[in-house]
């Protein structure tokens, strides 16, 4: 098989990812959302590996002709973003009003992120939270806090995305890549583990998700205040 040829086969791959955003909505629409919450998550499977492949194919070189990054950040707007913040808006997890300020904060906000050419940091790290809320809403889901716990955690979610921040990127931020790659690999295996279970609330996977989500969502920070030592 030809360069050009693996190179377009990491497109096509990347772009599974419409059909199961497809697949996810559908399950969303009939509240399915254990089913809903299992396609995004092979979604954010596929999306974890497509990259490195992209970069080991040279898919920029061998296949220029489709735009892996803007079919990447497309997936990732319906997947990260519209689909996970319809069920919020559609469960019983936020009532009346909080409901509607969710789902316009994460839309609203995602919309400016995703289109800010300074998202990366140099060290390949996302420049404030990265809108992640396909895990964030399936870790509420699965917790079920309070609704003015969650609203709050929306809005600052939202508001991090903007600040200079640092959050870690699993695959690419090579510092403390050994244990941020691994602790990424087990969130989707606790998610994908929580959705399979109907968020039984009393599954094990729930203090998986817990303790792997506060990880992801602070390593970068943790980075950022405790400098690396330079090698002498």
């Amino acid at each position: 098989m030809t360069d050009k040829a693996k190179a377009l086969l990491v497109h096509l791959l990347t772009a599974t990812g419409a059909v199961f955003a497809m697949l996810a909505m559908l399950a969303a629409v009939e509240e399915k959302w254990s089913l809903m919450f299992l396609w995004l998550v092979v979604a954010f499977a596929v999306d974890g590996i497509d990259g490195p492949l992209a970069r080991h194919y040279h898919v920029q070189k061998n296949a220029p002709r489709f735009d892996g990054v803007l079919l990447d950040l497309i997936i990732d707007y319906l997947t990260y973003v519209f689909i996970p913040a319809f069920a919020l808006f559609k469960s019983d997890l936020l009532p009346g009003w909080t409901g509607w300020v969710a789902i316009i904060v994460i839309t609203y906000a995602s919309a400016m992120y995703f289109a800010d050419t300074k998202m990366k940091t140099k060290d390949n790290s996302f420049h404030g939270f990265p809108g992640c809320w396909n895990m964030l809403v399936l870790v509420m889901f699965a917790v079920e806090p309070n609704f003015w716990l969650i609203l709050v955690l929306v809005v600052a979610m939202a508001v991090a995305m903007f600040l200079p921040l640092k959050f870690v990127h699993p695959a690419r931020t090579k510092r403390w890549r050994f244990l941020s790659f691994p602790i990424a690999v087990a969130w989707t295996f606790f998610a994908g583990w929580a959705a399979w279970v109907d968020f039984h609330p009393e599954s094990w996977a729930h203090w998986g998700l817990i303790g792997t989500s506060l990880y992801l969502l602070f390593a970068g920070i943790v980075q950022q205040v405790v400098p690396e030592r330079k090698a002498a």
